[in-house]
């Protein structure tokens, strides 16, 4: 089935929900007033139950089939929040909170699973309950790792959870999904070196923690380039030298380099945490320094389920009339962690031509809203057949 007609005719109706959500765009977990619209409009659905509150701010919104015949919860998942960038698209709904935008299209997801939402509340045409799941603080907060501790899969009896995303420059309406590994896991680097300061004119009384910090991060690169299987997919990008003083004359005590770890396996991730520990302290040590080395664990890497992943590109296939296999992508995405809590699968819909993620030119493309509310729907009637 294509594009549900339904959804021309609510196309205005989803547009102007998510330009309201784009003029007031919430960073992390401070989502109240986004949550409290999603709240409203479930509500005016008739979903059977709401219920706020869950990973601090999510929510989670039930709907009930004509039959029940199977027990079965199927999870439809959402993000809210947005990101500290200053807006630039000159659109008449921009962003009316100076540094805030809805520059990744969270605000383009949660619209489509509301019009979703609305349409499965009139026809319920499905065996079993679809749980609409609107989850805050993506954007760095582990705000999937938040809900899923909180008990949502075992409170609501979860089986299996899909989640979509939106992707500039793939073509307009059109899906794409990889199985297994899709997203990476993302870790933050930070690295701490203590010399020894004193005068630029007498370096052979210190300790330099700046020519100690370079040796380090140019031996840092050789754990990709050396020590893992050149067919792998792995990043250590240091993106940070930050210097405790700015002085020309002076020999720095201290330097603090800052990066981000990325990998496609949790062996691969592993192995790249002690070698980075290894490496920073070994190199520091052998140069009279010291070296603190945390790695702050971010997001896992995000397995789509093998079955989950084809259940979902046939329900795009339905929609579209193809699905193409998506590229492995070195981004996060905290949706790994309710992958792996429950089977499931994450799906890219095109929006055609616009400015890349996480850009202040960046706007949602409304016209891609049909066949993302259609995919959503299809997949909840395709995993909850009516029998007959």
């Amino acid at each position: 089935m294509p594009v549900r007609n339904r959804f021309a005719e609510l196309h205005d109706e989803i547009s102007g929900w998510r330009q309201e959500l784009h003029a007031h765009p919430e960073l992390q977990f401070d989502v109240e007033r986004t949550a409290g619209f999603v709240e409203a409009r479930l509500r005016e659905f008739g979903c059977d139950e709401v219920v706020t509150g869950i990973g601090r701010t999510g929510l989670v919104g039930l709907i009930k089939g004509r039959h029940n015949g199977s027990g079965r919860v199927i999870g439809l998942r959402a993000d809210m929040d947005a990101l500290p960038i200053h807006e630039d698209t000159g659109v008449e709904y921009a962003s009316t909170v100076p540094g805030r935008m809805h520059a990744c299209g969270h605000d383009g997801h949660t619209a489509m699973l509301l019009g979703a939402a609305k349409y499965l509340s009139e026809t319920r045409n499905f065996d079993g309950t679809v749980a609409v799941i609107f989850q805050p603080a993506e954007e760095g907060g582990a705000g999937g790792r938040e809900m899923v501790d909180d008990g949502m899969m075992e409170q609501f009896d979860i089986d299996e959870v899909y989640g979509m995303h939106n992707v500039p420059g793939r073509a307009l309406g059109e899906f794409a999904i990889r199985s297994g590994a899709f997203y990476a896991s993302t870790d933050e680097l930070h690295i701490t070196i203590t010399g020894k300061a004193g005068h630029a004119a007498q370096p052979h009384q210190t300790v330099d923690a700046t020519v100690v910090a370079a040796h380090v991060v140019t031996a840092l690169q050789t754990i990709v380039s050396r020590q893992i299987d050149p067919v792998e997919q792995v990043v250590v990008s240091i993106t940070s030298f930050e210097t405790s003083t700015t002085a020309y004359n002076v020999v720095v005590e201290e330097v603090v380099l800052k990066g981000t770890l990325r990998t496609m396996t949790e062996e691969n991730r592993d192995f790249a945490k002690r070698r980075i520990v290894d490496i920073a302290e070994g190199i520091s040590a052998s140069l009279g320094a010291k070296a603190d080395a945390q790695i702050i664990e971010g997001y896992p890497v995000m397995v789509n389920s093998d079955r989950h992943a084809e259940f979902a590109a046939q329900a795009a296939m339905k929609v579209a009339g193809v699905c193409e296999t998506a590229p492995i992508y070195l981004w996060g995405e905290d949706f790994g962690f309710m992958l792996n809590a429950r089977p499931g699968a994450y799906i890219h819909l095109g929006i055609g031509d616009n400015a890349p993620l996480h850009h202040p030119r960046y706007n949602f493309n409304d016209e891609a809203i049909p066949a993302g509310c259609s995919f959503f729907v299809e997949l909840a009637e395709s995993r909850l057949p009516v029998a007959g």
